[in-house]
């Protein structure tokens, strides 16, 4: 059997649909209208938070289904670091990983809640 080529894995509507699910749920009004209608986030620092239509492939790379599962990949810097949430998380911490290395017990706390982390973004870029 051969492993998924990296980053190769297509979203499917079932894909997109579960990742929307996972996060939705934790996101404040305000936050969740940004979410659906905005195509993502790039600041000026390099941060790429993704947006609901392609959270579900980012999600689905063979990397994170294999070396962190239960966790959603929300992003990253454009450098080789990620930013990720625990699916299951009611109060979501972010956590940061150098994406070579996504070994869970690794992961760093980049901050304790997800809402305002993503907020700090806004009107960034």
């Amino acid at each position: 059997m051969t492993e998924p080529e990296h980053g190769s894995a297509a979203a499917t509507p079932a894909d997109v649909a579960r990742a929307r699910a996972e996060i939705e749920p934790n996101l404040p009004a305000s936050l969740l209208a940004f979410w659906e209608t905005a195509d993502g986030l790039m600041t000026e620092a390099g941060v790429t938070v993704y947006s609901a239509g392609c959270i579900g492939e980012r999600n689905t790379t063979y990397e994170v289904a294999q070396y962190a599962p239960g966790f959603v990949l929300i992003g990253d810097d454009s450098g080789g670091r990620g930013f990720l949430l625990r699916a299951d998380d009611q109060c979501p911490v972010v956590f940061s990983s150098d994406l070579g290395d996504l070994g869970p017990e690794d992961f760093e706390v980049e901050s304790e809640d997800f809402a305002p982390w993503i907020e700090s973004f806004r009107g960034v870029s």
